[in-house]
């Protein structure tokens, strides 16, 4: 009979967040750090410098770790990758190889799409790279964690629907309301005052109402964005270039008049955020005297009906081409017709 004692010798499993180098010494390992917040509230601000400082801090205390970037996206939704610039050059330096794992405070701080998730953390393992969620202790070296990220993350996204749907409401109510939601910033001609009321700006409405006298002189919108162009003005975006699209879009928009069209356009998924034109989706409301008018109504409708008639006799055009969908195909925006144009690009 052998008399040999069994022995059995335990393999300790290497650490994920410990690197080893040659001879099986400890090397350090590049460590970088991910934060968001969605929105630019001061507690979210705080909460968003105190993950920087505290990532900081706690990668700089660790001697097997090399501080290797702190990459974070403040007052951005989490639904979609393409939205988040940090995160979009987090990855581009996980493919450079420039760092070996990344500290993020919870798995709906990384992404609230769970299909985004689950593809960019597989990516990251075949790059070698180990993502920690600290909220909910684990890392993506798990295998448990496809599971695990496909329920919490699922549920981050579902939390993504329900707040999108109360912003609807929300939006929706101040509709109702006759209250108008709108960006002054890149809008000619007014601003808003304390009460968040839309007052003019009288430099801009010079402009507005240059527009509109010019168009009932006769002038085009090609001939109107030439002449502002050569006097020097700027566009709602603080611009030089004007173009014939431009100055249609300041003809054809209400607000001018002092009336307001609410719910122009409709987002229809809260994934991709992608706003579509209203075209008898959900309600519009239509709000008459919500403000002060640059012109006068009388003058405003008389612009429309300038356009109107315009567009039917540009549809009234004979056919007789050698292209065969000339003056057959318009936008279902301005009711133009569309134009055939040949590009040559240089090879």
């Amino acid at each position: 009979m052998d008399n040999k004692v069994k022995k059995i010798k335990v393999i300790e499993a290497i650490n994920p967040f410990v690197t080893l180098g040659e001879n099986s010494r400890i090397k350090r390992k590049r460590v970088c750090a991910y934060a968001r917040v969605s929105t630019d509230e001061e507690d979210q601000q705080n909460s968003f410098e105190n993950q920087i400082t505290e990532y900081q801090q706690q990668i700089n205390e660790n001697p097997d770790w090399i501080f290797a970037g702190m990459y974070a996206d403040r007052g951005i939704s989490g639904t979609q990758i393409k939205r988040r610039e940090s995160f979009k050059e987090m990855l581009m330096d996980a493919r450079n190889k420039k760092f070996d794992l990344i500290l993020t405070k919870s798995i709906s701080r990384f992404g609230r799409n769970t299909v985004e998730i689950l593809q960019t953390i597989r990516e990251l393992r075949e790059l070698g790279i180990t993502v920690y969620f600290e909220k909910e202790n684990i890392n993506s070296d798990d295998t448990k964690l496809d599971f695990i990220l496909t329920i919490i993350s699922s549920v981050a996204q579902e939390e993504s629907r329900s707040i999108s749907e109360n912003i609807k409401w929300s939006v929706k109510k101040r509709f109702k309301e006759g209250k108008i939601i709108l960006n002054t910033a890149m809008f000619l001609g007014y601003t808003r005052d304390e009460d968040g009321n839309l007052v003019i700006v009288p430099e801009e409405a010079k402009v507005i109402k240059y527009i509109f006298d010019l168009f009932l002189q006769g002038h085009s919108a090609y001939d109107i964005s030439k002449i502002l162009m050569k006097e020097g003005f700027k566009t709602g975006a603080k611009k030089d270039n004007w173009n014939s699209n431009s100055v249609l879009r300041i003809l054809q928009n209400e607000k001018y008049s002092g009336d307001a069209i609410l719910q122009k356009t409709y987002t229809v998924d809260y994934l991709t955020q992608k706003s579509v034109p209203n075209d008898n989706i959900v309600d519009k409301y239509y709000v008459t005297n919500s403000h002060e008018g640059i012109v006068s109504k009388e003058d405003f409708q008389m612009v429309q009906e300038i356009i109107k008639k315009q567009n039917e006799d540009l549809i009234d055009l004979p056919k007789n081409s050698k292209f065969p969908l000339t003056n057959l195909v318009f936008c279902s925006n301005c009711k133009r017709p569309m134009k055939r144009h040949i590009h040559y690009y240089k090879r």
